[in-house]
């Protein structure tokens, strides 16, 4: 009576299983912090991408901001913050985190600069849709997120899916529009742009630690008990706090609408 509930129950568990076809945990981590390595070739790339991504959001043009978004190197350093996380190995963490900042603040310099020597000073609605961040970015930055580190995390690598995660996640546009609202004194469009950012990162972030987690992730240490409840603390913390603005955001344009 019991056998074919049983049998669907393996089938739908075997379909659905992270591990079925994922890469060696030793292949995962060299491709997760190579990919998080700050290194000039990486920091020329992200310096053209984000003039490219600028140049795109002053003309309003999607397909030049696709384009910037497809060559930016950023998605590789949250994937290997996320890795960090996961394995407990804090200083490699700190180290991945102190790349991601640099890379942050060379793209707000990339962008700042354009903006501020470009003779089109109108906000586009390019920039515009950038500074009204709500809860179905959240949604958008997780699945971005969940997509792209079990894409980065399969036997054979398959490309064609960070490339899809970065146009739909978004980091570049956001870090550009606050590039254009210091530039020009627009406080109010920097907090909108800069949210944006934040949830994107946070979000594609914490979705990877997740499905790393699943994964069974190597530890370079243990943690003890207290170590772990405050870490488990200190995530829900900051996803709630990330979240809320979000939330009431998304209620204030469905009632809007």
């Amino acid at each position: 009576m019991n056998a074919k509930p049983d049998k669907m129950k393996a089938v739908l568990k075997k379909m659905f299983s992270l591990k079925e076809d994922a890469a060696s945990h030793e292949e995962i981590r060299e491709r997760l912090l190579s990919g998080g390595i700050i290194t000039g070739t990486n920091m020329c790339v992200l310096i053209c991408a984000m003039l490219i991504a600028s140049v795109g959001l002053n003309v309003s043009s999607t397909a030049v901001i696709i384009g910037a978004m497809l060559i930016s190197p950023l998605m590789g350093s949250i994937l290997a913050m996320a890795y960090a996380l996961v394995s407990n190995d804090f200083k490699l963490l700190r180290n991945h985190a102190v790349g991601f900042a640099m890379q942050i603040i060379i793209s707000l310099a990339t962008s700042f600069l354009y903006f501020l020597c470009t003779p089109l000073k109108e906000a586009t609605p390019e920039l515009l849709a950038r500074t009204s961040p709500t809860f179905f970015d959240v949604l958008i930055a997780t699945a971005g997120g969940v997509a792209g580190i079990i894409g980065q995390t399969r036997k054979g690598l398959f490309n064609n899916i960070i490339p899809g995660v970065a146009i739909a996640t978004a980091l570049m546009p956001p870090l550009c529009t606050c590039g254009y609202s210091i530039a020009n004194g627009n406080w109010k469009m920097l907090g909108g742009a800069a949210y944006l950012f934040i949830v994107n990162a946070y979000f594609i972030f914490l979705a990877s630690a997740v499905i790393l987690s699943l994964l069974k992730t190597p530890k370079v240490k243990e943690l003890t008990e207290r170590e772990w409840r405050r870490l488990r603390f200190r995530m829900v913390r900051n996803t709630i706090i990330i979240l809320i603005p979000s939330l009431i955001l998304g209620y204030i344009m469905i009632q809007g609408s």
